[in-house]
């Protein structure tokens, strides 16, 4: 642990924390609407158990990644659907991809359930069991991981530092679960926005997907959507509600008058 405390180490411990409080964004507002479909007694237990296997599971994968990286990006298997779909699909790609549909699948899925007049009472909302619910959490974690973990190999190559800044921000998404839960739970308006931004990071894992597999669909390569693209979009997805919301004050607010 003496290899911690240098300045160099100390340094990168300091950006990969904040690189975790960053990716984890997403990933703990998965966690928030995800959690929803426990029972509402075990549901703040579930949110903290969840993050907790999370952790645990995170710093084994780094392990794992640390030593066979180059298995995870091998390719398994080659599509030639000449003309239509063409790519070489690696470990890594394949659990991006499969992410990147199981979000896309929930958001969507959400988004329809809240727009159903048979659905417009939460009581009315599928409820799963505990466990289910917390191993859904564990295993999106690790699609989500994979992220985070080479970002971080490419910044420290110290296990110690990488798995210090893990668990720091497993704490921080601990501490900060109940409350992004509870504000959902009390402004049910920026739920919706919270299921728009899941939508688009589904996306973004598809694509992310689809650049590791080089994949190619009717000629056209699929290239991976950057953070920088990500975040403007969530900008403007939070921007048009803020104005969304104003503006329907004011007309509410001029009929009253």
């Amino acid at each position: 642990m003496a290899e911690l405390f240098t300045l160099e180490n100390l340094v990168a411990l300091g950006m990969l924390t904040l690189l975790q409080a960053v990716l984890g964004f997403d990933n703990l507002l998965y966690i928030s609407l995800e959690s929803k479909r426990a029972p509402v007694e075990k549901q703040a237990r579930v949110r903290h158990l969840g993050i907790g296997l999370a952790v645990a599971f995170r710093l084994v994968l780094l392990y794992a990644l640390m030593s066979v990286i180059q298995y995870f990006q091998d390719p398994v298997f080659n599509l030639r659907w000449l003309g239509i779909a063409e790519g070489e699909f690696s470990l890594h790609s394949l659990i991006v991809l499969a992410g990147g549909a199981f979000i896309l699948y929930t958001a969507t899925k959400e988004i329809f359930h809240m727009m159903s007049l048979e659905g417009a009472e939460e009581g009315e909302r599928e409820v799963l069991s505990a466990g289910w619910v917390v191993f859904w959490i564990v295993s999106m974690n690790v699609v989500f991981s994979f992220d985070s973990i080479l970002s971080a190999m490419a910044l420290s190559k110290v296990f110690a530092v990488m798995a210090t800044a893990i668990v720091i921000g497993g704490i921080l998404m601990i501490w900060l679960a109940d409350r992004v839960s509870s504000f959902l739970q009390k402004n049910r308006l920026y739920e919706v926005l919270g299921l728009f931004i899941l939508f688009v990071v589904g996306i973004m894992l598809l694509t992310e997907g689809g650049h590791l597999a080089h994949l190619r669909l009717f000629g056209n390569a699929v290239h991976a959507m950057t953070k920088t693209t990500f975040y403007f979009v969530i900008g403007v997805l939070v921007l048009t509600d803020i104005v969304q919301s104003r503006y329907q004050r004011k007309i509410m607010k001029s009929k009253l008058d």
